[in-house]
């Protein structure tokens, strides 16, 4: 209760220190004001207000900087230090409330209200300052900075106001919590706030107290593993740890620091570790072991190229290394000019298809140098164990990772250009399925968690390019098919391949044969004599191969001082490379009857196929040879009942197949042949050799018939059109669906030839035989 009386004192400010009623105390004053204050206050009554600034820092409190409630102090004695501040003895009176600030020139003074403490005690204040006793008496075991006596001197206080401010006063809080307690008048609330405060402190210290043990006890941990570790080493050393194995250990932790793995792989690399670490040099254990953790911080976790998404600069790397192929090119421009856009690490699984030696690898290493990536080749051909694909399981002898990791391992970066050769040469057997294997890699949403059995840690294949290559795209199953996204790769015209060969092949060969261009040169004729006489093939391989034999004899001739420089003609092409091998324009040299040119798509691309049909004197047989498959004999059946449902209207005795054997053959016997788009072909050499017709020898042909004598359409456009370009044919027959497939064939291709689009067999029956149906 607030006395009526108001004192007019000096005011005496201070910097992060509170003074309670009752509390005796030494003060360090400095300020100049402060010690006037102090000066006054021993000229009158002793009487100065104590009260603390908001802020520590100012030097110069203003009125707003002060609490209005502080502590009425008697000063008892003043001593001057060497230092130049005074040290002085105060002892709080009474809690006040300061107004009028009154600021002199040398002392602020100011009218003080004190609020003396009723010295009563009632049941309730009896209960509160036991309870308060019994909270101080556990806070100070807890802190352990009171002494018995201390403790029993505050238990021999009977004033409740006293004992909250000399309990307030030994409390571990800050200054605003001290601040509150001292703005308290009302005694009961004060020992309830007490009461409260206390009771959290000791909360925060139970917390404290739990989080010390733990680190104690991880400490300990820490340290015993240092001693342990310490004796194994001073062990080891006394058995002759000649293998190096703690130093290994230290060097393995390093490293597995430093890969930069998942936080899952990263732990169980670490418990493997530790195992290795306990396990003898010479157990059979520690090496398998050994060799799975050196996985585990070889193989790239985090380190990444950085793409160069330049299009143009990928242009001008594609068209250096290459020559043709501009369909291809042109999707691998758009494929690279939408991760430009995007800057988009994902993006379709390329599948290029095509013959061999049409340069789907060299292609594959272009676009991982326009990329600024590395590059890996992995060749599936062969591939029959799904453990191949997926790795062996640590428990088999020898197991390994598979082969996708393994080729991680050799790219060094977690987004490298990885080439999955061959893909279309995997088979199954009773060891499991590669291909059911490699649906998970190739697909985008799945490869971010691929799981080895080796590694046996979920590895992030997502941001790798994979390029897959096919000879035959029927080969590959289904569904990994419907992943990719397949480019044809047709094969190369004569133009193009002399381009090559002049660009590419032949500076190659000449470097890796030690010839220079005034040594060895190659006339154009000779080059076109290469291409047209001595290989047969839709790519360059074989062509590279004869350009490495001519060389080679060059090589020789020089070497034995026989020539100096030699110029590559026609004329010495045979003589390096002996007599021509095929013949250039394989079209017949006269139209001939029961013959007829269709053309094929193989494995090796496209190719022309010679049908020959013999009647002889019989009961209607049909033979079939050229070791022909089953859809292609179909065909021959389909043939054969659409001739006989329309012998009236093409001019044929329609009881021939009662009086003749009907012999079909298809040359070069040995070398398998299927496929349906012999129908239209088979049907008109039939046609031709009932008729007694001739089959126009220029003209070649292919599609599907049908029992009505509709033609179906087809596949390989391009491949069979740059077959019978190369085989001199003029005019080709193509059913009337594939017209779109002709814009894909090089317009030097298409300007050379007359193209024939059909929808039933009489349409194409009046081209090829000679005179109308």
């Amino acid at each position: 209760m607030a006395n009526d009386i108001k004192l007019q004192v000096p005011l005496l400010p201070l910097r992060g220190l509170l003074v309670f009623p009752t509390m005796v105390l030494h003060i360090d004053v400095g300020r100049e004001r402060s010690v006037a204050a102090l000066e006054q206050a021993l000229l009158g009554d002793e009487i100065v207000f104590l009260t603390t600034q908001k802020e520590m820092s100012l030097e110069q409190p203003g009125l707003d900087d002060l609490y209005e409630t502080g502590t009425l102090a008697r000063v008892k004695q003043m001593l001057k230090l060497p230092n130049g501040t005074i040290r002085v003895l105060v002892e709080g009176l009474e809690r006040g409330q300061w107004a009028n600030y009154t600021e002199g020139e040398t002392v602020t003074t100011v009218d003080v209200t004190p609020y003396p403490d009723p010295t009563e005690r009632t049941t309730e204040l009896n209960a509160l300052m036991r309870m308060l006793l019994e909270q101080f008496e556990s806070y100070t075991k807890n802190t352990k900075k009171a002494s018995k006596e201390s403790i029993s001197t505050v238990a021999d206080i009977e004033e409740p106001g006293r004992l909250a401010d000399t309990i307030a006063s030994q409390m571990k809080i800050k200054i605003a919590g001290k601040q509150e307690i001292l703005e308290t008048f009302d005694v009961t609330e004060r020992l309830e706030k007490l009461i409260t405060q206390l009771h959290s402190e000791q909360e925060v210290q139970e917390i404290e107290k739990r989080i010390g043990q733990r680190v104690k006890k991880a400490m300990e941990q820490t340290q015993k593993e240092f001693y342990l570790r310490e004796q194994m080493k001073a062990i080891q050393k006394e058995l002759g740890d000649k293998d190096g194995k703690s130093a290994e250990v230290v060097d393995l932790r390093k490293r597995i620091e430093e890969a930069g793995m998942t936080e899952s792989a990263e732990k169980t690399a670490l418990k493997e570790l530790d195992r290795f670490e306990k396990l003898p040099a010479a157990a059979a254990e520690s090496g398998i072991v050994r060799n799975y953790i050196e996985w585990l911080v070889t193989i790239p976790w985090s380190k990444a190229t950085e793409d160069r998404l330049d299009i143009n600069h990928a242009a001008e790397v594609l068209e250096r290394d290459h020559d043709g192929l501009e369909t291809v090119k042109e999707r691998v421009l758009e494929y690279l000019a939408v991760q430009q856009m995007t800057n988009s690490l994902r993006g379709p699984i390329l599948c290029l298809v095509g013959p061999p030696g049409v340069g789907k690898t060299s292609l594959a290493h272009s676009i991982a140098e326009s990329l600024d990536r590395n590059f890996v080749r992995v060749s599936l051909g062969g591939v029959r164990d799904e453990s191949e694909i997926r790795g062996h399981r640590r428990t088999y002898v020898g197991a390994m990772p598979g082969r996708l990791i393994q080729g991680m391992k050799k790219a060094g970066t977690i987004n490298p250009v990885f080439l999955l050769d061959e893909i279309d040469k995997m088979s199954n057997d009773f060891r499991g399925d590669p291909s059911s294997a490699m649906l998970e890699v190739l697909d985008p949403e799945q490869n971010s968690t691929f799981s080895d059995h080796y590694i046996e840690e979920s590895y992030d294949l997502s941001q790798v390019l994979f390029i897959a290559t096919a000879n035959d795209l029927g080969s590959i199953p289904g569904p990994l098919r419907d992943r990719m996204e397949v480019i044809q790769i047709a094969g190369y015209t004569e133009g193009e391949k002399q381009l090559i060969a002049k660009n590419h092949l032949i500076p190659k060969q000449l470097k890796e044969h030690g010839l220079t261009d005034d040594k060895l040169q190659f006339e154009a004729d000779a080059i076109l004599s290469v291409i047209r006489y001595h290989t047969r093939e839709a790519g360059v391989r074989g062509l590279e191969r004869q350009i490495a034999s001519i060389c080679r004899k060059v090589t020789k001739q020089l070497v034995s001082g026989e020539k100096e420089a030699i110029t590559v003609n026609e004329a010495l092409v045979e003589e390096y490379l002996g007599k021509k091998k095929f013949r250039y324009g394989q079209a017949e040299t006269e139209n001939q009857v029961g013959v007829a040119t269709g053309l094929a798509y193989t494995a090796v691309g496209g190719d022309t196929l010679q049908i020959e049909v013999s009647l002889s004197p019989g009961s209607g047989k049909l033979q079939l040879t050229g070791k022909l498959g089953d859809v292609m004999k179909e065909s021959a059946q389909t043939a054969l009942s659409f001739v006989r449902a329309r012998a009236e209207s093409l001019g044929i005795d329609p009881d021939f197949h009662k009086n003749h054997d009907i012999h079909i053959h298809v040359p070069e016997g040995a070398v398998p042949k299927d496929g349906p788009s012999a129908g239209i072909t088979i049907a008109t050499a039939l046609v031709s050799a009932l008729s007694k017709r001739p089959i126009r020898r220029e003209v070649g042909m292919t599609g599907e018939i049908t029992l009505r004598g509709r033609v179906l359409p087809i596949g390989g456009v391009k491949e069979k059109t740059l077959s019978a370009h190369r085989a001199g044919l003029r005019t080709i027959i193509l059913p009337k669906e594939n017209e779109r497939d002709i814009d894909d064939i090089p317009e030097s291709v298409r300007e050379a030839l007359t193209f024939k689009l059909v929808s039933q067999a009489d349409e194409v029956l009046n081209v090829a035989l000679e005179g109308d149906i």
